[in-house]
């Protein structure tokens, strides 16, 4: 099974970073998150519009590696019309799924995010696949920036 998720991984990641869904300035965000990964230099601005504590919009530009570009557009694409909450949980869910070695994680509870598990095969790339992430949790708490260190 791991060598499944790691084909359709690398599959994903190329499509993603190739044609990447949600990237563009959005004029009417009422939160924008400055993220930087200073290990590899990967930089992100996300762009979220919240109304009544639902993400309606969210999208991103910046300049990165495939798997940091591939991971924010995979992650507007699945929290767009999510609460809050519930994106806050995909973060939750999404981190741990990214970073823990614990083979007892569900990865259907992701959905087509669970391609991305397969970045737990390298280390050194975790962090730029959470960058984003780490951008959306701090808009969730309407911070201005954030780094991966």
């Amino acid at each position: 099974m791991l060598d499944n998720i790691r084909d359709l991984y690398q599959e994903v990641v190329f499509d993603h970073n190739r044609n990447p869904r949600n990237f563009r300035v959005m004029e009417n965000a009422n939160r924008t998150v400055e993220g930087f990964n200073p290990l590899c230099g990967d930089k992100i601005t996300l762009y979220v519009k919240i109304d009544d504590g639902i993400v309606s919009d969210v999208s991103f530009q910046g300049q990165g590696c495939a798997i940091s570009t591939a991971s924010a557009s995979l992650m507007t694409d699945i929290v767009k019309g999510k609460s809050e909450a519930e994106a806050e949980h995909l973060f939750e869910v999404f981190h741990r799924i990214t970073t823990s070695q614990d083979a007892a994680i569900n990865l259907d509870e992701l959905g087509k995010l669970a391609v991305l598990a397969g970045v737990r095969a390298y280390p050194a790339r975790v962090k730029c696949a959470t960058l984003a992430w780490h951008s959306l949790q701090a808009a969730l708490k309407n911070q201005t920036s954030v780094t991966t260190e």
